[in-house]
């Protein structure tokens, strides 16, 4: 595996985990302000999804990589 197509499969891997990241922990406030949606999270602490979502992602490409690697699944090859 390259360079260019580790990157590409990182930012695909840290996309997919942050979008199921995302909506844990968020909560409505208790008493929503005018002008805001009601649903807003109150605090969304997206810093820490961020967080979360690389080191997910970090050990998901460790086993994508060591899979792909190891030639028990060929993503080249077809199947004889």
């Amino acid at each position: 595996m390259g360079i260019v197509s580790g990157v590409v499969v990182f930012v695909i891997i840290w996309w997919l985990v942050f979008f199921m990241v995302l909506p844990h922990g968020n909560a409505p406030p208790e008493v929503v302000e005018k002008g805001h949606m009601d649903g807003a999270p109150a605090r969304p602490r997206l810093w820490r999804k961020v967080l979360i979502t690389t080191a997910a992602t970090i050990v998901l490409m460790i086993g994508y990589y060591f899979l792909a690697e190891s030639g028990l699944i060929s993503f080249r090859q077809p199947v004889e």
